[in-house]
């Protein structure tokens, strides 16, 4: 933790790093602000859910055909405002909507960068005022002129300039990586800056908190459910039985792994063989972010950042935290493949 007496700001934190990407020459600083302006807009509502008429059904599903929440239409177009006016970003690709977003106006199509994102993850969680979060990642695109396009989004992760999330919890936290480790910051309210506060973040290196959804048990191939029993076993020289602990929001079950260790799994299952969350908007910003905090993210039997997406709305299990505990489920899945 960073003493009240060293307060770092994000932009100043920022700008002292701008010499890690000189490519950006500012371009890539006023990005994360953006961002950051949009998720203090977007949190400004969140506090204030159940005083105004911001929770609920919006009536509408997405592309997933997953039904809509007020709340998720309202950080959507909250994000999509912000990135398309600050500049230096062509073009969105989100969960919420079918197709890329691009920025074909004079002043947005000149943006180096595009941009996956899930503008609120966890939002079944919004009535009980549980954790939820934003996930963004972003990549520099691939074309050269006009507004981004669907290539510039189907990019590997491998190819990631910056990712992160926030987290609307007890206190609401910007999380990211440009590549050079993890940081966090925290948002002051009384000023509404995002203050450093968790530096250096890194995966503890003794973890015992495996998370998943084990109402889904039956469903779970054969490799999965002997790692469940795994992890359930009293070993004492191993530290087990593990401790279980689900949220459903992937950004605050990956924030409390990150910060107690531990490791979260979405399989595929007999229903959804390709798993749940979405590759390019939750798999590949959440994998860069593991990876560089020391962990690793699977998908049991690959990289996750080294899956080509197809499509942009691409699923893909994944398994991600602490190393060891990574490898571990990853040595199950291979020999029960």
């Amino acid at each position: 933790m960073v003493p009240r007496t060293k307060i770092v700001t994000l932009t100043q934190f920022i700008i002292q790093r701008q010499s890690e990407y000189p490519h950006a020459k500012g371009a890539l600083t006023r990005l994360l602000n953006d961002i950051a302006t949009a998720a203090k807009i977007v949190n400004r509502e969140i506090n204030a859910a159940g005083l105004v008429d911001i929770l609920g059904s919006s009536g509408k599903e997405n592309v997933q055909g997953e039904a809509q929440k007020k709340l998720d239409v309202f950080a959507n177009d909250m994000f999509i405002t912000a990135l398309k006016g600050g500049g230096e970003c062509c073009a969105i690709a989100s969960e919420e909507n079918e197709k890329v977003i691009s920025f074909s106006n004079e002043f947005s199509e000149l943006g180096k960068y595009v941009i996956a994102m899930d503008p609120l993850d966890g939002s079944s969680n919004i009535e009980s005022n549980v954790s939820i979060g934003t996930i963004f990642s972003i990549y520099r695109r691939i074309t050269e002129v006009g507004g981004g396009t669907i290539e510039d989004l189907l990019q590997p992760g491998v190819n990631l300039v910056a990712s992160g999330y926030i987290i609307y919890g007890s206190s609401t936290m910007l999380v990211y990586t440009t590549g050079k480790g993890v940081n966090g910051f925290t948002l002051d309210p009384s000023v509404g800056i995002f203050c450093l506060s968790h530096p250096d973040m890194r995966f503890p290196e003794i973890s015992n908190i495996y998370s998943i959804n084990e109402g889904n048990y039956i469903y779970f191939p054969e490799a999965v459910k002997q790692y469940i029993k795994y992890c359930q076993q009293d070993d004492e020289s191993s530290g087990r039985p593990y401790t279980s602990r689900y949220i459903g929001s992937l950004v605050a079950d990956f924030h409390r792994n990150l910060i107690k260790g531990g490791i979260f799994l979405y399989p595929g299952t007999k229903k959804m063989p390709d798993g749940k969350l979405r590759l390019l908007y939750e798999c590949n910003p959440i994998a860069f972010l593991a990876e560089q905090a020391g962990g690793k993210a699977s998908n049991g039997f690959k990289r996750i950042m080294e899956i080509n997406p197809q499509t942009l709305h691409q699923r893909a299990p994944l398994f991600v935290g602490s190393r060891r505990m990574v490898e571990k489920v990853e040595s199950y899945i291979q020999k029960y493949a």
